[in-house]
This record gives C-alpha cells, structure tokens and sequence, in this order.
C-alpha cells in the first residue's frame, strides 16, 4: 500500500461548489441529526478519490443504506482518521498554528460531544480564531469565520494523505 498526497485543492473546488447546496449523489442528512459529517467526508474523498471499505470501521458511501458510521458520523469519522492504517485518507490531531486549507475542524458546542465538523477553506494573517475561514453543511457556509460559532471546545485534523 502507497501513500499519497492529499488534494487539498480539489477538496476546496468541491467544498466550495457544493457549501450551500447538496450534492444529489448523496443523501441529505440534515432531518437526521446534520449534513455536516457528510459533506466534509464529500470534500475529503474529492481530495482523495480513495474510500477505505472495511466493514463497520472503514470509511465509505454508496447509499444512505450501504455507508459506514464514520461517513456522516461526528465521532466515528474522528476515530477513522486518526487511527486508519489501512486505505483512505487519514490525519492527527493538531495544534490550531499547524493547519491549513483543506483541513479539518470539529466543535463541541453546547452539547457534552463533539457535534460539528467543518473544513477549513481560507486562513488569514495574523493567525486567530476569526482568521480560520471554513464551509460546512447544517448551517451552509462557505468563508464562514471560525469565532462566529459558539464553541465549548475545538479540534484540528491535519490531513496527512491517503493510502490506496
């Protein structure tokens, strides 16, 4: 298995494309608890082309009845992407002065779990929370700044690459 080089470009050209619309190739899971997992697994297989599909753990789609939890998932897609060793993309956890574009942020709001991913699109000088632009689903956004969420706490995914 090779390792590759994650395309951040083609992530962004899809975030941006698709931000405050849906995709019809995929389902819309905004009536079940959010579209915001799904849309950046989108983003992330557009940078990737690569799905892992080991059943249960891996990271796929094909329908809204034959995906893996980690697709659409808050928690289940964290868990794939720090700890995948197999196909697909994967990434670690980083400090908020080591991402850039095409990386991945997850929120906890009000709520005791982690409730919202988003990808990073723009990053601005001086580096701060209002200079992190991001796109997500659940509330469409695109060049949406970072410090206009309320958040409990916040994590960074840096993508290191994919695997195939």
């Amino acid at each position: 298995m090779n390792e590759f080089p994650y395309e951040r470009g083609a992530a962004l050209e899809y975030a941006h494309q698709w931000a405050k619309k849906r995709n019809p190739a995929y389902y819309d899971f905004s009536e079940l608890g959010g579209d915001c997992t799904n849309f950046i697994s989108q983003c992330l297989f557009a940078g990737t082309k690569v799905m892992n599909h080991t059943p249960e753990t891996g990271w796929f789609y094909y329908d809204i009845n034959n995906r893996t939890p980690s697709w659409s998932g808050v928690e289940f897609f964290y868990d794939f992407l720090v700890s995948n060793k197999g196909m697909g993309p994967f990434a670690r956890d980083s400090e908020m002065f080591e991402v850039t574009e095409g990386d991945i942020v997850q929120l906890k709001m009000s709520q005791s779990n982690f409730t919202h991913t988003l990808i990073i699109v723009s990053i601005g000088k001086p580096l701060s929370m209002g200079s992190i632009l991001v796109a997500a689903h659940s509330i469409d956004s695109d060049y949406r700044p970072l410090d206009t969420y309320a958040i409990k706490d916040i994590r960074f995914l840096s993508v290191q690459g994919y695997r195939k």
